[in-house]
């Protein structure tokens, strides 16, 4: 059973015991990363990775996560910047959630935990109920009382019990820890955490021996930054990284803690009321690795930014029309936080920065203006 340990306090525990530090912040599991070397192996996507993941190489839709393209994108650069993507929509249900699900189920199984769970309203839920069923555990989904049908029938191809909640959303986080009969792999648990470093660990390899600049990607709770951080940590640890690319958060304007937290030169992040946006999926008003992520954003000398509806559509239709990605808000929040940052100056003419783009908009019903002629065959030469 591995070990986990805080990234404030210190503290360690055993994996089983706690989910969260006495003290109330994340944990993450214990590595060893001293002899750790870029793999030679045969193992597929994230799975090359495993001397610092907590679990072997499970089979069935789990091994299939990571491995996700980096490319470069020309086309997209910004005042000079060179422009890397990297899709995560290429995991087996769209999203980068993949990669902790896969980690957390396989976990689960080599314990022989029965029963697993999360708290989500879209592409988690989707993910861990087909790591789950992948894997032949029941998996239980807790998602809003009002979430949108055309989400949840996403999530019901996967056949989980879901359970409409209502009352406080934002504490259904805390309370599904609590629960012994399921074992909940919530958004910062050490085990999705761990999984979800995985993605730094690809993008740092492709780049070896050097190093990108900066890289930007949205953030809800806080889980993927702060696993991101970890995996940063690790490579200099094992000595094939002497620089940290800086990281930077970008979060919807209607729902930005970790921003404003930022800006506010504030240790922790404090809950807001959160407004609608076109990014739902990150419309998290109360994050609860957000601290962890201001700790990650200031290690490594890097930044938050909120980026406005009107921008977020923008950066989605750019994204597809002139890259040929078709993603989610959310995920374009990312890159249209990268051109704020441009105008901002805090990044550079001629800087290499990675953009991760959390997930694919195929699932999304938003749509746009046609324009399309009909013509008939017989014209189609005279036309064109």
């Amino acid at each position: 059973m591995p070990s986990v340990r805080c990234y404030d306090c210190g503290r360690s525990a055993d994996l089983a015991d706690r989910k969260r530090c006495r003290c109330g912040e994340p944990l993450w599991v214990e590595t060893d990363p001293e002899a750790f070397e870029w793999p030679t192996g045969r193992n597929p996507g994230m799975w090359r990775y495993t001397d610092l993941l907590p679990v072997d190489p499970p089979s069935g839709v789990g091994a299939a996560a990571g491995g996700t393209p980096l490319v470069r994108t020309p086309r997209l650069d910004v005042g000079g910047v060179q422009s890397f993507l990297k899709d995560e929509g290429q995991n087996p249900t769209g999203s980068f959630k993949d990669r902790g699900s896969a980690v957390g189920v396989a976990s689960a199984l080599d314990r022989g935990v029965e029963r697993i769970g999360t708290v989500s309203h879209g592409n988690m839920a989707m993910s861990t109920a087909a790591n789950a069923t992948g894997a032949g555990l029941e998996c239980v989904v807790c998602v809003p009382a009002d979430i949108p049908d055309e989400r949840l029938s996403h999530i019901a191809h996967y056949d989980p019990e879901i359970l409409r909640i209502e009352g406080d959303y934002g504490r259904l986080y805390e309370v599904s820890l609590g629960i012994e009969e399921v074992e909940f792999v919530n958004s910062d648990t050490p085990l999705r955490v761990a999984g979800q470093k995985t993605v730094a660990l690809e993008i740092c390899e492709a780049f070896s021996p050097e190093t990108p600049d900066a890289i930007v990607l949205p953030v809800s709770s806080g889980g993927q930054l702060g696993g991101i951080w970890k995996a940063l940590h690790e490579l200099r640890t094992a000595g094939l990284l002497e620089e940290f690319p800086r990281l930077y958060a970008a979060q919807a304007a209607a729902c930005d803690p970790i921003v404003r937290a930022f800006e506010a030169d504030e240790k922790e992040v404090r809950a807001i009321e959160g407004g609608e946006t076109v990014a739902y999926s990150i419309a998290n008003a109360d994050p609860p690795g957000g601290n962890r992520a201001l700790a990650a954003l200031r290690d490594t000398g890097g930044g938050a930014v909120s980026v406005p509806d009107g921008a977020t559509r923008a950066a989605q239709q750019r994204l597809a029309r002139e890259g040929g990605f078709r993603v989610e808000a959310s995920s374009a929040v990312a890159y249209a936080g990268l051109e704020r940052l441009v105008e901002r100056d805090e990044i550079g003419s001629g800087e290499r920065v990675v953009t991760i783009l959390t997930g694919h908009g195929f699932k999304e019903s938003h749509g746009i203006d046609v324009d399309a002629r009909t013509v008939s065959l017989d014209e189609l030469a005279s036309v064109l």
